[in-house]
């Protein structure tokens, strides 16, 4: 049950981030990238970050949820590596809804 709501959700999640995820460098647009805080250029270091090594998490949790076995043994780690496959999205998310002013 868990692998498939992990694909449901991230059938929605995962594009929203990537989209969002790629638009969030235009936040340099008003400072541009040289007179922007700290803070903002950390921040979006980390959505860049995030969204490359985030995916192979995502990639790997994902299809490790849906091959472990379908006994009550194992239930409980699928359900969490179907939980770790939402978890870089949702973070791309957070992320660019509270980037810092530029």
């Amino acid at each position: 049950m868990a692998p498939a709501v992990a694909t449901a959700l991230l059938f929605f999640l995962g594009p929203a981030a990537l989209f969002f995820g790629g638009l969030s460098p235009m936040a340099t647009d008003a400072c541009g990238p040289d007179n922007c805080s700290q803070a903002l250029m950390t921040r979006l270091t980390l959505i860049e970050g995030t969204m490359f090594y985030g995916g192979l998490l995502t990639s790997g949790a994902w299809v490790t949820s849906w091959v472990l076995p379908w006994t009550h043994r194992w239930s409980m780690w699928r359900a969490l590596a179907a939980a770790l496959s939402l978890m870089p999205s949702l973070f791309v998310l957070m992320l660019v809804m509270s980037l810092p002013q530029g």
